[in-house]
């Protein structure tokens, strides 16, 4: 029980220790973000210091640089600006200041330096970074190397963060999978412990009780034993997670890694860890020493244990019947996201419904161990029918941890598949878009022959006069056949270059602000900013239309009208815009082109259109701690099935003594128990795999997702199930031996 304990204590403190760790996370990245000052929006004078913040895609990890600008003839000393936590001064012109992540990637990939424009002069302190693989740095750069965009910085601080580890809702949806991965078969497993310390000591206190010890007495002596062993195991798995926190704080997660402090266990962690652990044990334990105290000689002659009880049907049906429900209507193509009902209904019918699997094993088992053992000829299959139909608990405390297990692996992928459609798209290109106004005349031109880049393009928006206008406004691409085939799904028939031809998408439905022989204006200067006396270009709408087939995601999605290039006046360039740039969708590739464009550009906003990086982020964390829960439900239920089985090895030596004393072969008592826990263990699965596809069917419909049913997680998960049956058919044959010991065989 103490080594039970201590385990199951481990697992407990690591689980609600998460929550602090991303805590801490998001309370760091608020510490330092950068604060505008407040009703001068892109507004500043020559006094103020100025920001600008640019976030880029290194991988699936999001790259952070901040811009930064003091006043004409100021210096870092004397800006009057607070400095952010982890540093003591910000940068001047020409220094940079960078985590130490960053500054060991830079002496791997010397391609990034061409992003960080200046001198290394320090690295950030971890009080100013939100974990030690975070790619952040200041870049002090003079007054007229930031764009207009740049925005005056009143201070460094906030009460919460733009970039949080995990989303909120998606945290709530965490600790839901976390709960069913790792806390309930660990409320198991300690169960497991508790009751099979208490089997133990039941005869011991049933003889007490014999030889005149009180009820009250008794009971005592048993709260004494089980609160001081479960109070030593308590201890010891506390002991052993904080060591494994300073282990793990230095290797991490992918995705995530963390400072060893902000994993050390808080009070609040401890209090649970070591008040709820022997509490439960007391608990368990007291139900068995009751019964020692009140019934001795039952349980000191080894009564016949009483039938189970069926209420855990009361749990299951209601529990399936919600699952069910939300299936159904998936299945008639009704869409039930949405509804706030869901965010209680959902949970609640997937806990119902395993916690039913639990509590609905043993008098499923009886029953049908009864009426296998009713109609066999097999001498094993009889005997293993016979003992479940008379003891299934035994049975049962072997195998509900990896019931359990299996059901919350099909939650876990259910998550997994509703995050992923906002993860990397998977298409075979990649567009990336840079605001024409970011850019120089000469850093156009060197973008355009960024290594691996295959073609570009410009998308404009027609000019109205205000921003509340009613005036139609379409949208243009200015580009040849060549490159408007290069950034389609499929190839273009009938484009004529040189020519104005509108666009329709096959899969879009047609822009109603897109009128046919209607006239629109666009605005055209000769520099990237707009400038008064500005030219306009009228171009009108073509009634012949080119039909084209964008990818998805795409800047092209939308068009309106195809501008060739020779259309624009010489010397003049759109006033607003975007340039779009395409490449392979390789790794590699879009890391080449990403370090390209940023050294060429450094503070221009690159946008990797469809690519989320703060998704992708978070779906890595949430990966990550997803399969440590796994790992860990995994090692509990292990541990369950060990203990238990060899809790029944030594419970069956008596009965094993009496079928060698009348003569029953080795090989007929080996394949009784096998079968024995098999039988329970292959019911449990099977409704586990059912029940929880459904469970998982029910998640994505109500999450709102494209996808509603998965089958790619199945044939894994049915692989799992059949390796843990040949092991638990493996683990549960104990030696057998011939020779008789006297003292195992009941003399009642």
């Amino acid at each position: 029980m103490t080594l039970g304990c201590a385990m199951g204590v481990a697992c407990l403190a690591a689980v609600l220790t998460i929550p602090a760790i991303l805590s801490a996370h998001d309370g760091r990245a608020a510490a330092r973000e950068p604060q505008p000052v407040t009703g001068v929006q892109h507004a500043r004078s020559a006094k103020d210091t100025v920001f600008l913040t640019r976030q880029d895609p290194y991988g699936s990890r999001p790259f952070t640089r901040v811009f930064l600008s003091h006043p004409a003839g100021g210096s870092a000393a004397a800006c009057r600006v607070a400095c952010p936590p982890g540093i003591d001064h910000l940068p001047g012109a020409g220094e940079v200041l960078v985590s130490p992540r960053l500054h060991a990637t830079l002496a791997e990939q010397p391609a990034l330096t061409g992003l960080l424009p200046g001198r290394i002069t320090d690295t950030i302190g971890p009080e100013g970074l939100t974990g030690p693989d975070e790619l952040y740095a200041y870049i002090g750069r003079a007054p007229d190397q930031l764009p207009s965009s740049a925005r005056p910085l009143a201070s460094f601080g906030s009460a919460w963060t733009s970039t949080p580890a995990v989303d909120s809702s998606t945290l709530d949806i965490l600790r839901f999978a976390l709960g069913c991965l790792v806390l309930l078969p660990l409320a198991v497993f300690l169960s497991v412990c508790a009751r099979l310390s208490a089997e133990a000591r039941a005869r011991r206190l049933a003889a007490l009780r014999l030889l005149g010890l009180s009820v009250k007495g008794t009971l005592r002596v048993n709260a004494v034993e089980t609160v001081a062993a479960a109070l030593l195991g308590a201890l010891l798995g506390v002991v052993a997670y904080a060591l494994a926190n300073e282990v793990l704080a230095h290797v991490g997660l992918p995705g995530l890694q963390w400072y060893p402090p902000d994993g050390r266990p808080s009070a609040a962690v401890l209090a649970v860890c070591l008040l709820a652990c022997p509490g439960l044990a007391w608990s368990v334990g007291r139900h068995r020493a009751r019964e020692a105290a009140l019934r001795p000689l039952q349980v000191r002659r080894g009564a016949q244990p009483r039938a189970p009880k069926k209420y855990g049907l009361l749990l299951l049906l209601p529990g399936l019947g919600v699952i069910c429900g939300y299936c159904a209507l998936g299945v008639l193509g009704r869409d039930p996201s949405g509804g706030p009902a869901n965010a209680v209904l959902v949970p609640v019918g997937v806990l119902l419904t395993g916690a039913g699997l639990v509590l609905a094993l043993a008098p499923a088992t009886a029953w049908l161990a009864r009426r296998l053992a009713g109609t066999t000829q097999s001498l094993p299959l009889a005997l293993a029918m016979r003992r479940n139909e008379v003891e299934p608990g035994s049975s049962l405390r072997v195998v509900t941890g990896l019931v359990l297990l299996v059901y919350a692996a099909s939650l876990a992928q259910g998550v997994l598949v509703e995050l992923a459609h906002i993860s990397r798209p998977t298409s075979p290109t990649q567009e990336y878009a840079l605001p024409f106004s970011d850019l120089s005349e000469g850093q156009r031109t060197r973008v355009r022959q960024v290594d691996g880049i295959r073609a570009q393009a410009l998308a404009m928006d027609s000019w109205i006069p205000r921003v509340s206008s009613t005036t139609p406004r379409i949208t243009a691409v200015v580009a040849d056949c060549g490159q408007l085939a290069a950034f389609t799904a499929v190839s273009v028939r009938g484009c004529v270059d040189g020519k104005v031809q509108r666009l329709t998408d096959s899969d879009m439905a047609g822009d109603p602000d897109a009128r046919p022989g209607r006239t629109y204006p666009f605005l055209l200067s000769t520099g990237g900013s707009r400038q008064p006396g500005e030219r306009k270009l009228l171009v009108t709408l073509p009634r012949d239309h080119l039909v084209i087939r964008a990818r998805r995601p795409s800047a092209f999605v939308g068009a309106d009208i195809l501008i060739p290039p020779s259309a624009l006046p010489a010397g003049q360039h759109p006033a607003t815009g975007r340039l779009l740039l395409l490449s392979g969708s390789t790794p590699y590739t879009v890391r080449t082109a990403l370090d390209g464009i940023g050294t060429i550009a450094p503070t221009a906003e690159i946008e990797a259109v469809g690519v989320n990086i703060e998704s992708l982020q978070q779906i890595t964390v949430i990966k990550s701690l997803l399969a440590a829960g796994m790992i860990l439900g995994l090692a509990i239920g292990v541990a369950a099935f060990a203990v238990s089985a060899a809790d029944r090895a030594l419970e069956r030596r008596g009965r094993i003594a009496t079928l060698n004393l009348l003569g029953a072969r080795p090989l007929t008592v080996r394949a009784a128990q096998c079968i024995q826990v098999l039988l329970p263990l292959t019911i449990g699965l099977a409704g586990a795999l059912v029940a929880g596809r459904l469970a998982e069917s029910s998640y994505l419909i109500t999450g709102g997702g494209t996808v509603h049913w998965d089958g790619d997680g199945l044939p894994l998960l049915a692989a799992c199930t059949a390796g843990i049956l040949l092991t638990a058919a493996l683990a549960s044959l104990p030696l057998i031996r011939r020779h008789v010991e006297l003292e195992h065989i009941r003399r009642d």
